[in-house]
Formats: structure tokens, C-alpha cells, sequence
């Protein structure tokens, strides 16, 4: 008899502002610029069985700045980036809504349907796993997804308070 693969761990990442520098709405390969340490943070969690998953807001589709093509081809580039650096992304899972142009949705941040979706599609543990976002909206996400760790970048001490159980001012502090 063959026995199922126990479910895995995940270190779901915010893009803008946790990947890469939010400089406002990227989406080309020319402003996208890898934040320090983020490679190592992947290396070090997928060395301890997480899968690394993706999960954006991407707001900028519904005001057409760019299109869901332009965001594939850069987050293909990106994974690719990843992949050379050692680091497998096992998704990236993006909202392309905002609510005053495209209505609610249950994919956008503070919602947790982009989690619970990863979790379905890559066989994830949510209560083994982690989130490090920037936002307060992503730590919502992960509490509202039962993420029981929640890690607040926040390098620039912008945040005075958070529901976050950690707030880091440097990847290299996140541990998995």
C-alpha cells in the first residue's frame, strides 16, 4: 500500500516590498529589483521542507497599467531568477482585482484566497506554515487563512502596531 505524501509547510511571500522593491506598480524586468537577503531566506526555509509560494495583490491589472500577460512574463522571469539562485517557487498566486473597479473579490489581501488556493493546489499544511509581508493586509491574510506565523517586514520602522507574531527589519532575521 502506498501512503500519501504528508503535506508540506509553506513560506508564503508577499512580492511588492518582500521580493522586490515596491516601487509602485512593477512590471517589467527593468524595475524589478531583488530586496537583500531574500535568496537566502527562501534557501534556508526550502532546506527545512517549506515550499515557497508567491501571493500579490496586483491592483495595477484592474487599473490597466499592465496586463495579466505583462505579470506572467515577469514573474516567469522571476521564478527563473530564483531557480538560479537555488530556490523552486512552487506558485505564484496574484489578485487582480480592486474593489472600486473590479468589486470584491475573495483573492485580494486581507482575504485569504490566495492562500487557501495554494494550499488546495500544492497539497500545503496551513498550520505549519509561514507569511512575511509588509502590510498589514498580508498579515490579515494569514490570520484569516490560520497562517500561524506571521513575519512583518518592516525595514524602514513605518509600523507602530500589528497583529504579526514577529516584525523584522531585515530578511536575514526571518527564521523558519
Amino acid at each position: 500500500m502506498v501512503s500519501a505524501m504528508p503535506e508540506a509547510p509553506a513560506l508564503f511571500l508577499d512580492r511588492d516590498g518582500v521580493v522586490n522593491v515596491d516601487y509602485d506598480y512593477v512590471h517589467t524586468i527593468e524595475a524589478f529589483d531583488f530586496i537583500a537577503g531574500i535568496f537566502d531566506l527562501c534557501r534556508r526555509c526550502q532546506a527545512k521542507g517549506y515550499k515557497i509560494v508567491i501571493v500579490t495583490n496586483q491592483s495595477g491589472i484592474a487599473r490597466g497599467r499592465y496586463s495579466d500577460e505583462q505579470f506572467a512574463h515577469l514573474s516567469e522571469w522571476m521564478v527563473d531568477r530564483f531557480k538560479e539562485e537555488g530556490v523552486d517557487i512552487h506558485g505564484v498566486f496574484y489578485c487582480p482585482h480592486h474593489p472600486d473597479i473590479s468589486g470584491e473579490c475573495s483573492c485580494r489581501k486581507p482575504a485569504p484566497g490566495m492562500l487557501l488556493d495554494a494550499a488546495e493546489q500544492l497539497d500545503l499544511d496551513l498550520s505549519r506554515s509561514m507569511l512575511v509581508g509588509d502590510k498589514e493586509r498580508d498579515i490579515e491574510a494569514a490570520i484569516n487563512a490560520g497562517v500561524p506565523t506571521q513575519i512583518l517586514y518592516d525595514p524602514d520602522r513605518h509600523i507602530a502596531t500589528t497583529k504579526a507574531t514577529q516584525i523584522i527589519r531585515s530578511l536575514h532575521e526571518a527564521v523558519c
